[in-house]
């Protein structure tokens, strides 16, 4: 059998390489928000792989950091590495294929309790070589110092009013100290349902392109908004002690993003970006203290 005409004849020699097998069948994957091309292949020795296929220059960049992670990095909340191939152009990265496994929502109590456990035993583990500390990554970019310079575009999402913003921007700025996403953790930074399944009761964390040293409360209250969205429970049910700075940069990164413009290879992230930042704004105020957002009107 030969490839699928939709795999294209380089990405399948990639594929090649970095297994060592040839490419008999492929299938796109299509969900998520990364901006690589995905595919569940069949190999000629029969085995069933996933291989991600950088699609550009900044793919690229995303990909060999995310290897650097899978080199480094191992226990059971791992997919296993099948291969790596970088040509200085458009690497490959292969793992194991976990399309059988689990895939909230929804999303029982134990699963809920299963991924706060990995997340401290990622945390808990030894430091790898060439993590950049968590402020200095893109999630230590923009926020409410950026909302500072242009609020018209955040307002315009219509969350709050000119006069609750006006009110409640000293305490929040106050709060916004990219310094607190710092620490001697492993995070993964990007803590959502589609970088996440379960094989058997074992959550398996995936998409590593962000990883950093932080604080690891950090990745709790990045899903947080995420899960309520998908049924889960809401944030402060969970976090019952949260550090107000991570509550507030979560806060920021969401709504420093919403309103900006339509990503064109990635046209769902600014509407999913909105609908967290729905649930985490509300979340922010009870825990500053602040005022109940007043939406206009």
């Amino acid at each position: 059998m030969q490839a699928d005409a939709v795999l294209a004849g380089d990405e399948a020699e990639r594929i090649a390489r970095a297994t060592g097998h040839q490419v008999v069948h492929a299938v796109p994957v299509r969900q998520g928000y990364a901006n690589n091309r995905r595919w569940l292949v069949r190999l000629d020795d029969s085995r069933t792989v996933f291989a991600k296929h950088a699609d550009d220059e900044p793919g690229a960049v995303w990909l060999r950091r995310e290897h650097q992670v899978y080199e480094q990095l191992h226990g059971p909340f791992m997919p296993e590495l099948i291969g790596w191939h970088d040509d200085g152009e458009l690497p490959v990265l292969v793992l194991e294929d976990l399309s059988t496994s689990t895939w909230p929502p929804p999303w029982s109590s134990e699963q809920l309790r299963a991924v706060q456990d990995t997340l401290r035993e990622i945390a808990a583990q030894p430091a790898t070589d060439g993590l950049l500390p968590a402020s200095r990554t893109w999630y230590g970019q923009g926020g409410w110092p950026e909302i500072v310079q242009n609020p018209a575009q955040f307002l315009a999402l219509g969350l709050c009013t000119p006069q609750w913003l006006h009110q409640c921007l000293p305490i929040i700025l106050d709060a916004a100290d990219f310094a607190g996403m710092d620490g001697d953790s492993i995070v993964h930074l990007d803590v959502r349902s589609d970088n996440l399944c379960f094989r058997g009761n074992q959550p398996v964390l995936f998409d590593w392109n962000h990883a950093a040293l932080g604080n690891p409360q950090f990745d709790l209250a990045f899903w947080l908004p995420s899960l309520a969205l998908e049924g889960g429970p809401q944030p402060s049910e969970v976090l019952t002690d949260p550090d107000p700075t991570v509550v507030t940069l979560v806060t920021g990164f969401f709504a420093s993003r919403a309103g900006l413009p339509l990503l064109p290879k990635l046209p769902l992230v600014r509407e999913f970006q909105l609908r967290q930042l729905r649930v985490a704004l509300p979340w922010m105020a009870t825990v500053l203290g602040l005022p109940r957002p007043d939406a206009p009107g």
